[in-house]
Parts: C-alpha cells; structure tokens; sequence
C-alpha cells in the first residue's frame, strides 16, 4: 500500500507531465501555422513570376498608364479654357484681377466655344426674387453662368437643384457710393473672367427683374456692336459739379461723365475695367460722397478710352420720377401690365445706329413683395 506522500507525489507527476505534453502540443501547431504560410506565400511568388514570364511586363504596363494623374497637366489646352471647379479661391483682389486679365492676342479661338452671358449679382444677401430668376434661366444652361457678391458674412441656403448653388464668390463689403462698390463690381467681372466662355457681363442687384426672355436677352446682346454702359455729359451740380480738378491730367472737366451704375459690356470692356491702373487711383481719391463714385468711375474711363464702342446707355430700366438719391421701388399694389406697357412702348432709342422701341430687358427696384404678381404675370408679359 502507497504511503500519503507517495500518492501526493504521484499525483503531483502526473500534473506536470500533462501540462510539458499541452506545451508540446501547443509548439507543433504553431509550427505547422508558420510552415504552411511559407509554402502558400512561396506558391504564389512562383505563380506571379510565371504570370509575368508568360504575359510579359509589356502587357502589364497599359492598365498602370490607365491611372489618371490627381492634378491634370498645365500644359494641356483643356486645363486653359475650362472654367473653374469652385467659385472659392484664396486669391486677394490684386492676384485675382492680374490673373482674370490675361488675354490672347489672337482673336480666334482653337476649340468650339460657345459665348455665355454672366450674370453678376450685387447684394447684400438673399435673393427675394430667385424664383422668377430661375424661370427666366430655365432650359439654357450652356448660355449662362451666375455670380453672386454679397456680404462676407452672409451664408446662401439654395437648395443644390437651384440655379443659385454654389455661385457666391469670396466677397467684401461694399459701401453705397464708396470705392468699395466699385471694387465689388470688378470683383464680380474678374471672377466671370476666369470662365473664358464668358462674353457679356451684365449686372444686377436683388432687386432687378428680366423683361424678357432668355433667347431675346441674350440675341441682343449677342448681336450688338456695343457695350451698353449709361454716359452722359451732365452739366448741372450733380454732374460736371462733382469733378475735382485734382484729377486731371488723367480726367479734365469735358471728359467727366455720368452713368448708371447697372451696365452691360463685353469681354474687350470687362478687360478694360478690371485691368485699369490709370484712372482708379485719380477717382479713389478725389471722388468722395458726395461724388458718387459708382456713377463716374467706369462711364468716364471708358469714355476717355473706347468711346467708339460704347451704347451710351443702360438695358436696366430705373425710375427716378419720384425724386431723391434713390430710385423708386416697387411693391405688390404697383406690379400691373399697365406699368410695363409703358415701360416697353414709351421709350424710342438705338440699336446698331437704327431706331428701335426694344431699349431695356432688365428694371428695377423690385421688393419681395412684387414675386407673387410678376410670377403671375411672367408667362403672358414677359414671355417665359
């Protein structure tokens, strides 16, 4: 019979002999773990290298090729003429405007470019009158592009389907009769500059409407042989009576003109205003409140500088009948057919040198309050 201790000692034994048997165990499987994953990875190095041999490294350079580069190659004449992606850059004014004045020589063009029409939105934020916009855009997506300058601080909530979407530029404020207009607007016709595709730069505010339709508008500007910016020789103390005889040599009086501030012009003006170094500076300085700085700046230069290409008038229809520094604005009570009616029939001007009754497509001063009666309205007066 086996004593206490020699049965502990049996048992102890056994303990131990199980647990180096596990050990064992547990050693060969990883063994075998990393002996089978040598000889997969070693198969499928033999059946790359035999693929490579029988297709050849030749065949397999084209689907390498077939990767598109992130950043397309400057040198290509596609990376040139498409306009940009993003409406939003990082560009100051003086990168922008040196960028947005570059121009070929060259008057034709060595791809199918399809003239546009840019239309440039000077607010101080929402757009109550986009719904009538929209109608007026619809179905002639290829002839347009849109612009909106804004508040900095002013967040558009168009809805991704809109016409609207993604159109607002980086903006500064902009102080009514101040310089900082101005520099708005060039700011508006540079970003429009950057689409090649863009040949007429007509601006409007939020308070503007189309008076006709889509094709009309855009075959009268298409077939005019001038740009449409107001500029008149006013000799009262609203005119001639706001020139500073600091600004000559640059600008004498008998060169000072007058003008609406809503215009329509060409690429060849556009390039004018937004490359000028001559006349800013002059008008900057001396053309202080109450020297209405937006009225003057732009009529005078381009009639100092191309005075052969211009309408002398605006396409922007304003009233100023009932006195004041600013124009008369148009509720729902005043939005009828008869208003238009003498707005399309009383007025006689001309168009390429010969006399016509069509002299404005856009008017203004609208509020919110017009949208439902000109929606109404829209398809029978204006036609769209």
């Amino acid at each position: 019979m086996l004593s206490s201790l020699e049965i502990l000692q049996d048992g102890k034994d056994t303990s131990t002999s199980g647990k180096i048997h596990q050990s064992k165990s547990v050693s060969m499987r990883i063994l075998y773990f990393f002996f089978f994953f040598l000889v997969m990875s070693l198969g499928v190095c033999i059946v790359s290298m035999n693929t490579i041999r029988y297709f050849g490294i030749n065949n397999m350079a084209p689907t390498i090729l077939k990767l598109k580069p992130c950043v397309e190659e400057i040198s290509s004449l596609k990376s040139w003429i498409k306009p940009p992606s993003s409406l939003v850059h990082t560009m100051n004014d003086t990168e922008l405007f040196w960028r947005a004045t570059f121009a070929p020589r060259i008057k034709g063009y060595p791809y199918k470019r399809v003239p546009k029409v840019a239309f440039m939105f000077l607010t101080r934020g929402p757009l109550p009158l986009a719904p009538l916009w929209e109608r007026f855009f619809k179905g002639n997506d290829r002839l347009y592009s849109i612009y909106l300058h804004s508040l900095p601080s002013y967040r558009d909530n168009f809805s991704n389907g809109s016409v609207f979407y993604g159109r607002q530029i980086p903006s500064k404020v902009a102080e009514w009769g101040e310089m900082s207009m101005c520099d708005a607007e060039r700011r508006l016709l540079a970003n429009a500059m950057l689409d090649l595709s863009n040949e007429w730069f007509v601006l409007v505010s939020e308070a503007c409407i189309p008076l006709r339709n889509f094709t009309i508008v855009y075959r009268y500007l298409a077939r005019s042989r001038f740009s449409f910016m107001g500029s008149y020789d006013e000799l009262g103390p609203y005119g001639r009576g706001r020139y500073n005889n600091n600004m000559a040599p640059e600008v004498s009086l008998n060169q000072w003109r007058k003008g609406s501030q809503w215009f329509e012009v060409n690429r060849e003006l556009a390039l004018r205003i937004v490359g000028d170094t001559t006349y800013y500076p002059k008008f900057k300085q001396f053309c202080q409140p109450a020297c209405y700085v937006d009225e003057h700046y732009f009529p005078t230069m381009l009639t100092i500088e191309t005075p052969h290409l211009l309408a002398n008038r605006s396409l922007t229809w304003t009233d100023w009948s009932r006195g004041g520094p600013h124009p008369a604005t148009f509720g729902k009570e005043d939005v009828t057919e008869r208003l238009f009616n003498k707005i399309f029939k009383s007025y006689l001007c001309t168009y390429n040198h010969q006399p016509v009754t069509l002299c404005f497509l856009f008017a203004r001063k609208f509020s919110a309050s017009a949208l439902e009666p000109l929606l109404a309205m829209a398809p029978r007066v204006f036609g769209y």
